[in-house]
């Protein structure tokens, strides 16, 4: 992925961040947090926060994945869950098996979730998945086969 270093410039730099990457980030968070209105609200606010921290953020893409990450799993405790299953207004954009996959996401622990959904859906080696979440990538790799193998159960899928 490519990094966008924060220096002159500042909103230009944030602009275009949410320009290449912004999308990617919200059907991620959408994907963790399976409620539409937590994505919205987190991926927003991840925005406004790197536009209001300006030249203190060296490297607001990852800033921006870990902030969205961490104001989703915020939202969700807060409201005392793991998020809201998948309602049938939400899933009129998405094909059945996405549909599936989601609810199953929903069923991993948050951190098998994040982990998977930032290293499958959004592409992030293990260590920068690592460091978007604030863990190690020992971690990561453990969360990351906990989640393939609850997944693999889920959806039925014996499978490697």
């Amino acid at each position: 992925m490519s990094e966008v270093v924060v220096g002159e410039g500042t909103a230009d730099a944030i602009e275009h961040v949410y320009r290449q990457h912004g999308q990617a980030v919200w059907r991620s968070v959408f994907a963790y947090a399976g409620d539409r209105e937590v994505a919205d609200d987190a991926v927003a606010e991840a925005f406004a926060q790197a536009l209001r921290r300006g030249t203190a953020i060296d490297a607001p893409l990852p800033w921006i994945w870990r902030t969205a990450f961490r104001l989703a799993a915020g939202a969700l405790k807060e409201r005392g869950r793991g998020g809201t299953p998948l309602r049938a207004q939400d899933s009129y954009e998405l094909p059945q098996s996405a549909s599936d996959l989601i609810a199953a996401l929903r069923l991993l622990s948050p951190r098998q979730r994040a982990s998977v959904t930032l290293h499958h859906y959004a592409g992030y080696p293990v260590g920068e998945v690592a460091n978007i979440l604030g863990s190690t990538p020992a971690a990561v790799r453990v969360h990351l086969h906990r989640g393939r193998a609850r997944l693999r159960t889920l959806l039925g899928d014996d499978d490697d």
